[in-house]
Parts: C-alpha cells; structure tokens; sequence
C-alpha cells in the first residue's frame, strides 16, 4: 500500500473544507497514510477582479492544479466539480466522487426579503452566467451586477455595497457553518443548478493504480452518475460554466432524472427539458439531452453567447 500521499488543493476556505474532508475519510479508511497538503494559487485566485465569463474560457480554477498532477508535484487534486472542465487534461481521470451536498442556489438579503418580495429594479450581485439568466428569467426588473471574491468577501459586499441581494451556492453555507444570514432557498427545478455543483472531485493520474484502487472506497455511486450525466451534458454542448447552461442528475431506485437548460444572458430565452433511463447510461443520457435541448434552439443561442462575449476555448 502506498506510504504517502499529496493532495492539492485551492487555499479558499471552501476549497479547505474539501481537502479537510478528503483527508478525514482517508484517514478513517488508511490510518497508517501519511498525508500533506499543497496549496496552489490558480488564475481564478490571481485574478478576482475580472468578469469569469471572460477571464480565459474554462479550468481557471483547475488548470494550474490539473498541471501540478501532471508534472507529480502532488498525487491527488481535490476540485469543486463545478469547476472541473467537462474534457479533463488528457492522462488525468476522476477516481472518486464522494457523496455530494446541497446543489440548491440561494438568494441571500439584507432584511429577510424573499425575491418575491424585493423592490422594482433590486439590485442583486452574482459572478454566475447561469444565475443571471434564470434569475431574469423570474424577476425581469432586476439590475444584476457582477461580484467576485470569496465567502467572506461576497458577504461583505453584500453590506458595503448597498446591495438589495447577493446568490451562492447552499453547498457554501452549510458546508462553512455561516450563521445569522436571511436566505431564499430556490428548488432545483426552479434554478437549475451548476453542472456538478455542490459535488467534489478526486482526481488523479490514469495510470496511478494503486491510487485509483485506494479512492473508490470514497465513490458514492448515485452522486457519481449524477455528475457523470451533467458533465457528459455539458461536454455535448461543448459549453462550460461560463456559458447560461445548467444541469442536474438525480438518482433514485437506480433511475437516473436528467435536468438541464440553456439559456439567454438577458433571462428572455430559457430552453428546459429533462431525460430518465438506468443510472448506468449516464453518459448516453447528457448526450441525449443534449440533443434535445440543441434541437429545441440552444444552438443558436450559444453561438450567439459565444461570439457576443468573444468566449476563449
């Protein structure tokens, strides 16, 4: 059995959660590994400023970690899978998924107002493509802005800004124990959510078997379908998470409920549907949405997505 392992990781708070967690369950299943964390700063850490739709196209919170792995700088990268590209670096592979949190957005306000109950013309702040186009969608009044940053730094804005709202991930919130916050939780089918949101990643190097035998005790197999059938959505598309598109799989008596979108960045065009079949056709199932969705128009609507805002492959 391997002595030694290093797991990368982003140093955000959440991104440290992630890792902590890793490292407790390979704790609890190898007591006798001896693990160490490497912090590694992406472009997406380097540059908080800048709109992520056009920072430099997919992987700018991954790529720098997926080369880390590549070049054996660490043995393991622990990534939030709504950020992982749906066409990994070649020569790198998922190991495990383990059982995934909360996948709902929510709205969070400064005195408890539902988005119902906002103002004409509210001010809400979201980095998210995806969020801005199904929250117009609900609420074409509102004057939404872009906010970067971590946790702490969203909140903060949230007050320093005047803002009426700020949208997050659930995931976020309950994962980092963030109290004394009014928040409007939207259901998965009323904001479809990220394309592996609230999910995490292990990945590793293809050819590491004695890694790949040792993480799968982690896999939880309803999540791992799950993901697998929004990514393979995803990749269909041949979008990322800087495009309006979202998914969501969900795994119940071994049947697999594929859910997606595609939007317009104004919220005026939404393209819905869904697929079901066995969670072991997962990926045939994105690739079947997929088309379903293109043919409904959410082809045009991306390239017209892409060319406006010049998206970078």
């Amino acid at each position: 059995m391997l002595k030694r392992v290093r797991i990368g990781t982003r140093g955000s708070a959440l991104a440290l959660w992630q890792a902590d967690f890793v490292e407790n369950e390979l704790r609890r299943r190898y007591p006798e590994l001896e693990l160490e964390r490497v912090i590694i700063k992406t472009q997406g850490d380097r540059d908080q400023k800048s709109s992520l739709t056009r920072i430099g196209g997919q992987g700018v919170f991954t790529k720098t970690i997926e080369e880390a792995l590549l070049q054996e700088k660490i043995d393991i990268a622990v990534h939030s899978l709504k950020d992982l590209p749906s066409a990994m670096s070649q020569g790198l592979e998922l190991a495990a998924i383990p059982p995934r949190g909360p996948v709902e957005d929510v709205l969070i306000t400064q005195g408890g107002l539902t988005l119902n109950q906002l103002p004409a013309g509210a001010r809400i702040a979201t980095g998210s493509i995806r969020r801005r186009c199904q929250l117009l969608q609900m609420r074409p009044d509102l004057r939404m802005e872009d906010l970067r940053g971590n946790i702490d730094t969203r909140l903060r804005k949230l007050h320093e800004q005047n803002l009426d709202g700020i949208i997050m991930a659930l995931a976020a919130i309950k994962r980092l124990d963030i109290e004394g916050l009014y928040f409007q939780v939207f259901k998965s089918n009323e904001m479809i959510p990220a394309i592996g949101q609230g999910a995490i990643g292990i990945q590793i190097r293809s050819n590491d078997k004695p890694l790949k035998t040792m993480l799968e005790k982690l896999n939880h197999i309803p999540t791992y379908y799950g993901v697998v059938a929004e990514r393979s959505l995803l990749k269909t598309l041949d979008t990322g998470c800087q495009f309006p598109v979202g998914g969501y799989g969900r795994v119940s008596d071994a049947q697999l409920t594929l859910l997606g979108f595609v939007g317009s960045e104004d919220g005026k065009i939404l393209i819905k549907d869904q697929v079901s079949g066995p969670m072991e056709q997962a990926e045939e199932l994105g690739v079947k949405l997929a088309e379903q969705l293109l043919k409904k128009g959410a082809r045009q609507l991306l390239q017209k997505f892409r060319s406006e805002n010049e998206i970078k492959e």
